[in-house]
């Protein structure tokens, strides 16, 4: 994953922004941090407009291991308990395309409220994902906490025939990662 800047600080303006749909029909508004064209075809690096956020399960008090909540159903049914317990921080939860947002003012990063997980890939070694608690809930007995990520979250789109962003699949990700890296790098510099 790559770190951003903020966009006045790497030269953009940052009001270019796209909207991501998901097969759901879910948008997900974004910032354009970076545009590159390689070989007829714009890659753009994004930045979502809100807060992503990610709800966290936890097994029990005595193993205090945290399960990451991705089953749309298991979300369907926190849904509300979890925006209830945003809105009283004036969070405002979002059922947002490929992730979760909060729109509002997050509070400041107090050290005793951040979660760090270890996410396992088949074949890949990530770093640990540092998270900030927004807020904790029980849902029918079982105790749930909402967190953003400390690093941006960032999504790899290119533009189709239509002029539209799209992810990309991870067979064209791999294909042109490492040129987008070395661009990215370059830029950054």
């Amino acid at each position: 994953m790559f770190s951003s800047q903020d966009p006045q600080e790497n030269g953009q303006s940052g009001n270019e922004s796209v909207t991501l749909n998901d097969a759901a029909g879910r948008s997900l508004d974004c910032y354009i941090e970076h545009s590159l064209d390689i070989e007829d075809t714009e890659y753009l690096l994004l930045l979502p407009v809100d807060s992503p956020v990610e709800i966290v399960a936890w097994d029990d008090e005595e193993s205090e291991e945290a399960i990451l909540l991705e089953d749309d159903e298991e979300i369907d049914a926190i849904f509300g308990d979890a925006q209830a317990v945003l809105a009283e921080q004036n969070l405002t939860l979002k059922r947002t395309a490929f992730t979760l947002t909060v729109a509002g003012e997050l509070p400041a990063v107090e050290e005793e409220d951040i979660l760090t997980i270890e996410i396992e890939e088949e074949n890949a070694e990530l770093e640990p994902e540092q998270l900030q608690l927004l807020a904790s809930f029980y849902h029918e007995e079982q105790e749930y906490g909402i967190y953003t990520p400390l690093d941006p979250l960032l999504f790899f789109a290119k533009r189709n025939s239509s002029g539209k962003p799209e992810l990309l699949s991870p067979e064209e990700f791999k294909k042109v990662q490492p040129l987008l890296e070395d661009l990215l790098f370059d830029e950054l510099e």
